[in-house]
């Protein structure tokens, strides 16, 4: 014959519950805040980017592309870019811009502020592009100079099968 539960054993069996449900609750609200987590991330990563990609058309990284542009050649950009630091010209900080543009778009991505994917399906091999550009300029200017770019190209030559790093060049 089955005796009824004591208090005791009703008072387990609720608490028991009561901990169940509180645990599973618990396990919900972290799943919901991780959720959160994540989405507060992309819409940071969605805002630099759009921040991004908006200073790329604004009017100084216009003005530094369209005296870029000038020069037909990465030697002749380098030799012109030289002379301009030699005397301390306005043209070479108007330069220096899309140098700084790209070494700081390095800089994020290396840190996890800017996702890498978003970079290779918006520059891609634009990217490499500009730093072949670039480079003779770079070289001037000495060793470890621009290395967050140098990165972001040699890992964007990585996604793309590309022939080989910066350096090899």
């Amino acid at each position: 014959m089955m005796s009824n539960p004591n208090w005791a054993e009703v008072l387990t069996a609720v608490a028991t519950a009561v901990g169940a449900l509180g645990l599973l609750g618990a396990i919900g609200a972290a799943f919901f805040a991780a959720q959160q987590v994540r989405e507060a991330r992309h819409s940071r990563q969605a805002q630099m980017a759009a921040d991004f990609l908006r200073r790329w058309d604004e009017d100084a990284l216009v003005e530094t592309r369209h005296l870029v542009a000038s020069y037909k050649s990465g030697a002749k950009l380098a030799a012109a870019f030289q002379g301009f630091i030699e005397k301390n010209s306005v043209q070479a900080f108007v330069l220096y811009r899309e140098l700084d543009y790209f070494e700081q778009l390095g800089a994020l991505e290396s840190v996890g502020a800017f996702n890498f994917e978003l970079i290779r399906v918006l520059l891609g091999r634009r990217l490499i592009d500009r730093w072949e550009l670039w480079k003779p300029s770079i070289d001037a200017m000495g060793d470890g100079t621009y290395p967050m770019f140098e990165m972001l190209v040699n890992r964007m030559r990585t996604a793309l099968g590309d022939d080989g790093p910066v350096g090899s060049r």
